[in-house]
């Protein structure tokens, strides 16, 4: 049985979306906007409302495959694009924070997922939900941070580029990198318990700590060259790229067969 009722609530989640993001996409005026912002947090709690009443169906946290953290992705990245909004007013990013939200509802769509209640001994720890959970909002938040880099390079090849455009990059890095630290934190803790061992240079940790260290480097070149532009930016394009095949690329690797993080990868 797939997903019960999943078309239902994602179909209503991207109706309220694309209605916010049309709205935010007109002349800036105080009342549409507010409506705009209206719209984005009811598809977000109807995304809330699906989330919860699947984990109550599964009796588990709704985290152990793809399609589920998918689904986590699509929540938490319009919360954070709503949060932003409200404290830095980019109505491009809540703009784009949207629409990658309704990108991975459409896959999610198209990739329908059947119920499976069983979970891995492996996964039946108390760090298990904190580790998914840390890492998706990490995500979430660092993808906000390349919406802000693809953006600051388009203004630098336009001559456009805003001075606050580097440092609200920095304040979503630097939230994002954290919640990133305490996921493999988490996530050696999870494999002592489970398997023995903090660290096993499996494929899927080892793309985690070398996406971890792309950010560090953002971080470091920011630090080091403050005035400096253009290179922070395309690292920062990178550093997500390699996020991305981190989290799915990995998967259709060789090596990533034999990974004890195969668990994640189907269904």
């Amino acid at each position: 049985m797939v997903w019960i009722n999943f078309p239902i609530y994602a179909s209503i989640a991207i109706i309220f979306w694309i209605t916010a993001i049309l709205l935010l996409l007109q002349n800036n005026q105080h009342r549409r906007t507010r409506y705009a912002l209206v719209s984005a947090v009811v598809g977000v709690g109807v995304m809330l409302a699906f989330v919860a009443n699947l984990w109550l169906i599964l009796q588990r946290p709704p985290m152990r495959t793809l399609g589920e953290t998918r689904l986590l992705y699509t929540l938490f990245l319009p919360i954070i694009a709503l949060l932003t909004y409200k404290r830095w007013r980019f109505s491009w990013l809540l703009v784009y924070g949207l629409s990658m939200a309704i990108l991975f509802l459409i896959v999610n769509l198209t990739h329908p997922e059947a119920y499976n209640k069983t979970l891995m001994p492996a996964l039946r720890s108390p760090w298990f939900v904190p580790h998914v959970l840390v890492y998706i909002f990490a995500y979430a938040m660092l993808a906000a941070s390349a919406i802000v880099a693809m953006k600051g390079l388009t203004d630098y090849y336009r001559d456009k580029m805003q001075a606050n455009t580097l440092a609200l990059a920095d304040n979503i890095v630097y939230i994002g990198f954290a919640f990133l630290s305490a996921g493999l934190l988490f996530g050696a803790l999870w494999a002592k318990e489970a398997w023995g061992h903090y660290w096993t240079w499996d494929p899927k940790e080892t793309w985690a700590f070398i996406t971890w260290l792309a950010y560090l480097a953002f971080i470091h070149l920011r630090l080091l060259m403050p005035t400096e532009q253009l290179r922070p930016m395309w690292l920062l394009s990178v550093a997500f790229l390699l996020l991305l095949f981190g989290w799915f690329g990995i998967n259709y690797l060789p090596a990533a067969q034999t990974s004890v993080h195969t668990y994640g990868i189907t269904n």
